[in-house]
């Protein structure tokens, strides 16, 4: 129990909230937005570690290694997993790793025929985590290149094997929103946003968006109002969505 808790900890203190490494604002080369401190508590988390040769003990040193995303330390941390891969082929949490690192280090295509073995895998629940993060992964790099019907049934394929996945509702949100079929869009952001426990402004603001332009506007205000209430930084919504809502409203 306390090696698993340590594991959570150290998560937590790399990716507060979850996101994909590769693709928060700030480059690899500059470090823009990384969180020093907390990458330093991770480290000393780590040294408490009873057993850090491990194989998961490897791969989450190298996820501590590359949340500076510092090139060097990301190729320092890609390196390693090579090694890792070599000794375990079909481990899917460390292909994940690797993957990331890829993402990182901008060679998409290389990240993108990793994932898409992954997606070729019979799917084991002692690996369920790592391999709906492989499968979402690989459904936005499909998003960015224009696949969307294969991005989709990758996300519909996440939320099969677990109802819970918000980022699997992001997803297929997104897919809607960009093929216009914003009330379809809604109800998928809806999802997340109750998922999330309405705790992710751009959740929020993405959901507010589309019930705008599904002319929901009432909707659009109120999670526009919640929005502002809990997260005062981020008063782009007010112009962008809650104050043509409220002008809606009264024509």
């Amino acid at each position: 129990w306390g090696e698993r808790a340590l594991t959570q900890m150290i998560e937590i203190y790399i990716n507060p909230d979850n996101a994909n490494l590769w693709d928060e604002e700030g480059s690899i080369a500059d470090g823009t937005g990384v969180n020093h401190e907390a990458i330093r508590t991770a480290q000393k988390l780590f040294e408490e570690l009873p057993d850090r040769k491990s194989i998961d003990s490897r791969i989450l040193e190298a996820y501590i290694t590359m949340a500076t995303r510092a090139r060097s330390d990301v190729e320092k941390a890609f390196q390693g997993l090579v090694e890792i891969v070599q000794e375990k082929q079909d481990y899917v949490p460390s292909l994940l790793a690797l993957s990331t690192a890829l993402m990182l280090l901008k060679q998409t295509p290389k990240a993108r025929n990793q994932l898409k073995r992954i997606s070729k895998m019979d799917f084991r629940q002692e690996q369920a985590d790592a391999f709906e993060k492989c499968w979402l992964m690989l459904a936005d790099i499909f998003i960015g290149s224009g696949k969307y019907d294969l991005a989709q049934g990758l996300a519909k394929r996440c939320l099969e094997h677990n109802r819970g996945s918000e980022k699997g509702y992001l997803i297929l949100g997104s897919i809607m929103e960009r093929e216009c079929a914003y009330r379809d869009a809604a109800e998928h952001y809806e999802a997340a946003w109750r998922l999330s426990k309405e705790s992710s402004a751009s959740t929020g603001y993405r959901l507010a968006f589309n019930y705008l332009k599904a002319k929901r506007f009432v909707e659009a205000v109120d999670i526009s109002k919640t929005v502002l209430e809990k997260f005062p930084d981020y008063p782009r919504i007010r112009s962008d969505i809650l104050e043509k809502a409220q002008a809606s409203i009264r024509l």
